[in-house]
C-alpha cells in the first residue's frame, strides 16, 4: 500500500512538472511584460477559465463557502442576509472592524468572476484588510451570476446590497455620506454600474475603487493585439463573459442602461474614482 501511494504521488509530481514545463515554454516569450517578483508565478496560472461551451465552465464548489466561517477571524466577518430587488435574500459577508468605537466609512465590496463565477468568500482576504486598515464595515453580497442570470440581475443585486447598507446606516454605525463602492475585475465594472444607478436613484456614494474593472463590452469588438490576454484572460473569455452577462452577442449598439458602464456618456456628478489596470487583460 505504501509503494501504490508512493507511486501515485510520483506521478502527480511528474503529471504537474511536465504541464508546468509546457506551460513555461508557451509563455517564455510573454514573461518580459510581468512583474519581475510576479514571473515565478506565471506557470501556475489556470490555461482557460471560461470557454464559450458553458457546459465545460466549472464553479469553485458550494462547500468552498460553508468553510468561511472557519476562515473568519472572530469579530471580522459574518454571514449575512439582504433583501433582493425579487424578494429573495441575498447571501452576503459582512466584515466588522475590531475594536471600532466610533461611526466609520463602509465599502460595498464586489466579487470579481466575469459576471459568471466566483462567489464572496474568494475575497475573504481582502475584505478582511480593508476591515481592518481602513476602520470601514464591509459589505460583500453573493450577486446572482449569468448565464442562469443576465443583465439585470447581478447589478439589481449589487444595488439592493447598498440600498440595504444606507437603510441600516444607524445599526451599523456607519456614516452614510462615506460609503464607498468597489470591486475587482467584474465587480470593478458592477461598482462602476451600481454608483451610476446610486446617482440616478438618489443614493449617495463618496467613492468608487475599480481594480482592473471589467467596464466595456465594446472591448470584445477592438483589437487588442494578438499578445493581449495570452496569460490570464483572454479575448476568448472576455467575449464570452459579456455575452452571457448582457444575454445577446455584443454589438456596437446597447440601448439599456448600466448594461455596460463605458457606455453612459454623461459622468457629470459621479463621484471620484480610482481604477487601477494590468497589462495582460483586454480590460476596460
Amino acid at each position: 500500500m505504501t509503494y501504490r501511494r508512493g507511486a501515485a504521488a510520483a506521478a502527480a509530481i511528474a503529471s504537474l512538472a511536465f504541464l508546468i514545463g509546457r506551460r513555461r515554454r508557451s509563455t517564455a516569450g510573454l514573461i518580459s511584460a510581468v512583474a519581475p517578483d510576479l514571473r515565478r508565478y506565471v506557470p501556475l496560472i489556470p490555461r482557460s477559465i471560461l470557454t464559450a461551451d458553458w457546459s465545460e465552465v466549472s464553479r469553485p464548489p458550494a462547500a468552498g463557502g460553508r468553510l468561511l466561517d472557519r476562515l473568519v477571524p472572530r469579530g471580522i466577518g459574518r454571514p449575512i442576509t439582504i433583501p433582493g430587488p425579487d424578494g429573495a435574500d441575498i447571501p452576503a459577508f459582512q466584515y466588522d472592524p475590531p475594536g471600532r468605537q466610533r461611526q466609520s466609512g463602509a465599502v460595498l465590496w464586489l466579487h470579481g468572476g466575469g459576471m459568471v463565477i466566483a462567489s464572496p468568500w474568494m475575497d475573504h482576504g481582502v475584505c478582511t484588510r480593508v476591515a481592518e486598515e481602513l476602520g470601514a464595515v464591509v459589505i460583500s453580497p453573493a450577486y446572482r451570476l449569468a448565464p442562469e442570470h443576465p443583465f439585470p440581475a447581478g447589478p439589481e443585486d449589487c444595488f439592493a446590497a447598498l440600498s440595504w447598507l444606507h437603510a441600516h446606516a444607524a445599526e451599523l454605525g456607519i456614516d452614510p455620506q462615506r460609503v464607498a463602492v468597489g470591486g475587482e475585475s467584474a465587480g470593478g465594472g458592477l461598482a462602476a454600474i451600481v454608483t451610476q444607478m446610486a446617482q440616478d436613484r438618489g443614493v449617495p456614494v463618496a467613492f468608487q475603487a475599480l481594480v482592473y474593472p471589467m467596464l466595456d463590452d465594446r472591448t470584445v469588438l477592438a483589437n487588442r493585439g494578438r499578445d493581449v490576454g495570452r496569460l490570464v484572460w483572454n479575448p476568448g473569455q472576455n467575449r464570452a463573459a459579456w455575452q452571457w452577462f448582457l444575454g445577446h452577442p455584443i454589438s456596437p449598439d446597447e440601448p439599456r442602461r448600466y448594461a455596460s458602464a463605458a457606455r453612459r456618456e454623461d459622468l457629470a456628478g459621479l463621484p471620484p474614482a480610482w481604477i487601477g489596470g494590468g497589462h495582460d487583460r483586454p480590460l476596460p
